[in-house]
């Protein structure tokens, strides 16, 4: 998969206390997903400088606890970003972000969360991933297994890997 130009990403798998997971819906014409918080990595910008910049921007939280990174996923899809650029996929690394509860309020006006796909900010129970059905599918679709592994067994010594293409 080297030879694809894959767009750096970052990602927050954003726990309260409660266990709780909070998910941003993506709509675009041919379907919607609901997704981890967090998006791309500017040129010069660091993971840690990106989520921050991201949760702070889709979910208003400015003071995030990050964490260890705990998963990597490349994820093959066609995408042309807020640039103009286009992509043949995604190169995200998702960080567990401990917080307690809170409401959910971007720092991003609603024109400019409808521009970046951002449909819908919402908490999730483990039960409720793993019941979800359509319309909107979840993103990666096996999400409420690795967010189980997390909650069960804890942050893992070493990220593990996941690919895809276009779920």
């Amino acid at each position: 998969m080297s030879a694809l130009s894959l767009r750096p990403a970052v990602r927050g798998l954003v726990i309260d206390t409660d266990n709780c997971i909070l998910l941003v819906r993506l709509v675009f014409p041919h379907g919607s997903w609901w997704v981890l918080p967090g998006g791309g990595i500017a040129q010069g910008e660091s993971d840690i400088d990106a989520l921050h910049r991201e949760l702070a921007e889709e979910i208003g939280l400015t003071s995030p606890r990050i964490g260890a990174c705990v998963w990597n996923r490349t994820h093959v899809f066609d995408v042309v970003d807020s640039d103009g650029v286009q992509w043949q996929g995604q190169r995200e690394s998702v960080y567990i972000v401990r917080t307690d509860p809170f409401t959910p309020a971007p720092q991003m006006s609603p024109d400019e969360l409808t521009a970046e796909n951002i449909g819908e900010i919402r908490w999730w129970t483990l039960s409720e991933l793993h019941q979800h059905v359509g319309p909107d599918f979840l993103s990666p679709t096996d999400l409420a297994v690795h967010v189980e592994i997390i909650l069960r067994h804890g942050i893992p010594a070493v990220p593990f890997e996941i690919s895809t293409v276009a779920d």
